[in-house]
């Protein structure tokens, strides 16, 4: 049986620290390296450059894949090592998963939270921002009368979490339901927010970058004014790590939670929460730990036996994530989501729930058209042009969401420009509803 140094030195995966072929591929090709001299903004257009990215990953030619919102393909460097750390956990598993693969754990919350510009006494690894989320919401001591401001516009999971407290506990929710997207005013957003906020109020619930249509909502900006009430802040980070190019510190939160399968790409289930040290304390655990109510970020990673495998490969996505460089792929994506609804913008009869304006968007963008619904829409989508995007019908907004990724091509948005231009000029199909 392989002891630890032995396994390190043949295969370099505990904590996914490996260089594989394709990412190592990548690194070494001149394309990367004239790249590199680029600035993030020239460097986003640079097509050689983003076709050559794109052999890092398995996407398939049988569709156009557009819905990276709802979860991210890996690159393949991740995935092989998911498989290696695997198969090497499979062979003893009580002591290649718990004893060899596990330790890795520390090394890899290290580098997340440089990654994040935090402590790594700030950050637990965990399987998704729901968990996460979930975790600070069920833990904060919290009683009848208590009041937490949050937004219509935030993930359901959460909007749920936060009605199971009411029910249960008495809390009193203030919802914010006024927005009409795209919104290109800070301070309309942050007087909302201010506006909802009472005595009683503990907890502000933000969501940084809104699921639904792509806005960006100014966190940082709420985050002060809540703070200078003397509440304490939350921010959904979902959709908007290793999306949009910023430390967690930046935003000026208490409280973080994000699903590394979105942006960062890394495996399926994988997800981190940060809390700020001083807070810790404050939040009780979800599940058993011994200190449910002590200062140790790990009295949140108390799940029994877990996914250890895909969770060391956090490692091998962060690699690639840094190997692009968080500025230039944020530039891409923007350069991406502008590079299709540009096309659009100025036709009556599209609507675009998404700013033009990089301050309020990224990649994600929703567009309806008059007369058709979003389902409609999806299904002329998919069977006319196999383009796989989501429907969205929620509130005010009744469209198809679109969010393409670094691998995404600019011939295959020309399709999907070609697509919702058929839509846009012929009528909906009839008994399709």
């Amino acid at each position: 049986m392989l002891s630890r140094r032995e396994f390190l030195g043949k295969s370099a995966l505990t904590a996914g620290f490996l260089s594989l072929a394709p990412l190592s591929k990548l690194l070494a090709s001149e394309k990367y390296k004239n790249n590199q001299k680029l600035s993030p903004s020239e460097a986003a257009s640079d097509e050689d450059f983003w076709s050559w990215v794109r052999e890092c990953y398995d996407v398939s030619g049988n569709w156009i894949y557009l819905n990276n919102a709802g979860i991210n393909p890996q690159p393949r460097s991740v995935q092989e090592a998911t498989i290696e750390n695997y198969k090497f956990s499979n062979e003893a598993p009580s002591y290649t998963m718990w004893r060899v693969i596990d330790e890795g754990r520390e090394p890899l919350r290290t580098k997340l939270a440089e990654l994040s510009g935090c402590s790594a006494e700030e950050i637990a690894i965990n399987r998704n921002s729901t968990e996460g989320l979930n975790t600070i919401i069920f833990g904060l001591n919290l009683k009848a009368g208590d009041e937490v401001v949050l937004s219509k516009f935030d993930y359901p999971n959460m909007m749920h979490a936060w009605q199971q407290r009411e029910k249960r506990d008495g809390i009193k929710l203030v919802w914010i339901d006024e927005f009409d997207f795209p919104v290109e005013d800070d301070q309309k957003i942050v007087d909302t927010y201010a506006k909802a906020i009472t005595a009683k109020t503990k907890i502000v619930h933000i969501t940084h970058l809104i699921n639904w249509v792509g806005q960006v909502v100014p966190a940082r900006k709420i985050a002060d004014m809540a703070h200078s009430k003397g509440c304490e802040v939350i921010i959904d980070g979902a959709q908007s790590f290793a999306h949009l190019d910023f430390k967690i510190p930046d935003l000026g939160c208490d409280y973080f939670a994000t699903s590394l399968h979105k942006w960062l790409g890394a495996p399926f289930g994988c997800g981190m929460l940060y809390i700020k040290k001083d807070k810790i304390k404050n939040v009780w655990a979800l599940l058993s730990a011994p200190e449910p109510d002590g200062d140790d970020i790990r009295k949140f990673e108390s799940l029994g036996t877990r996914s250890f495998a895909p969770e060391m490969a956090i490692s091998n996505a962060i690699d690639f994530h840094n190997a692009i460089g968080g500025a230039r792929k944020e530039a891409r994506l923007r350069y991406l989501k502008d590079y299709w609804c540009n096309k659009l913008k100025d036709n009556p009869k599209i609507k675009l729930y998404t700013s033009m304006n990089p301050q309020f968007a990224g990649t994600i963008a929703t567009f309806g058209v008059a007369g058709w619904t979003s389902v409609e829409m999806y299904r002329e989508m998919f069977e006319k042009k196999k383009l796989v995007v989501t429907t969205i019908e929620y509130e005010k907004v009744n469209g198809v969401r679109v969010s393409p990724n670094i691998f995404t091509t600019t011939r295959e948005l020309d399709k999907l420009v070609e697509a919702i231009n058929e839509i846009a000029t012929t009528n909906p199909p009839a008994g399709k509803n």
